[in-house]
């Protein structure tokens, strides 16, 4: 909305930290509150806000005091710590919350959970006070994340693993280009696993005619699509439909070589070298804990 965005390099040109934006701009211009199609039913003005902001200026907001803060769980500590304690800062937390002021109870309340993640009295104390939130919210996207962070204090984190649309996966894993799965490869890539462990591989599919370079250097994955190497490790050739049923679980990289769908030339531990080197992500995480 380009009242959300002049705004916003108005207040930033007068000096205003993103905060102090997002409090600046609760309500929309003129008679625009009063429309119910207007209203911030899934946006906001404060997330907005401080997008633009970070888009033009970046995460840094001017103050050196958060430049570089301590992390979460280490802040926490001392927090509580000045504060008196947990006990004290539960104490405080219920007072905020009987107030009605729950967004103040709710900054209290990270930084006990961060300090103590195992005190279930500041968890519960904490989910309260975000259902409050998410209750008040308006906004459905908020709403959402404040009950999210409830329910993890209350139950965990949990795992959505059977979510996932088989078939609509499979139709994306399908229609993904070689070098998405290079480029996810460099992503899931340990850095510290693979510091020290160089290495060139040329890796082709057959059905395409298309080969790629692939270089593993201090920690990094990198790749030249339409190249080979002149002195490669191991060379690695397969068709695509083996590398999509390899993403779809349907086989691993052993039993493929195994089955003579995959070919290997050179040395082929280099790439289960490689393949030891890549992370698995969880399907759900931390968010308002440690």
């Amino acid at each position: 909305m380009p009242s959300s965005n002049n705004r916003t390099l108005n207040l930033l040109n007068h000096g205003y930290t993103p905060m102090e934006i997002a409090e600046a701009m609760q309500k929309l211009p003129g008679n625009l509150e009063n429309k119910w199609y207007a209203r911030g039913y899934y946006g906001s003005l404060s997330f907005n806000s401080r997008a633009v902001y970070q888009r033009y200026l970046g995460l840094y907001d001017g103050n050196p005091a958060n430049l570089n803060p301590l992390a979460p769980a280490e802040a926490g500590k001392h927090y509580v710590a000045a504060m008196g304690g947990a006990a004290n800062v539960l104490k405080q937390m219920r007072a905020a919350m009987t107030k009605g002021d729950y967004r103040w109870a709710v900054q209290m309340g990270n930084h006990l959970v961060f300090a103590e993640p195992d005190n279930k009295e500041a968890r519960d104390a904490q989910a309260d006070a975000l259902e409050q939130l998410g209750y008040q919210s308006e906004n459905a996207l908020w709403r959402n994340m404040y009950l999210t962070g409830a329910m993890e204090l209350r139950n965990g984190v949990g795992d959505n693993s059977g979510m996932l649309n088989t078939a609509a996966s499979a139709d994306l894993i399908r229609a993904l280009e070689p070098s998405m799965f290079f480029d996810f490869m460099a992503v899931r890539l340990n850095a510290d696993k693979a510091a020290g462990n160089d290495m060139m591989l040329n890796w082709v599919f057959e059905d395409l005619k298309k080969p790629f370079a692939l270089t593993l250097r201090n920690g990094v994955l990198t790749y030249r699509e339409g190249s080979k190497h002149a002195k490669a490790d191991a060379t690695i050739t397969m068709s695509k439909a083996t590398l999509d049923r390899i993403g779809l679980r349907q086989r691993d990289f052993p039993t493929a070589i195994e089955q003579g769908e995959i070919k290997v030339e050179g040395d082929g531990k280099k790439l289960f070298e490689l393949l030891g080197m890549l992370d698995t992500f969880k399907q759900m995480f931390n968010i308002v804990t440690p």
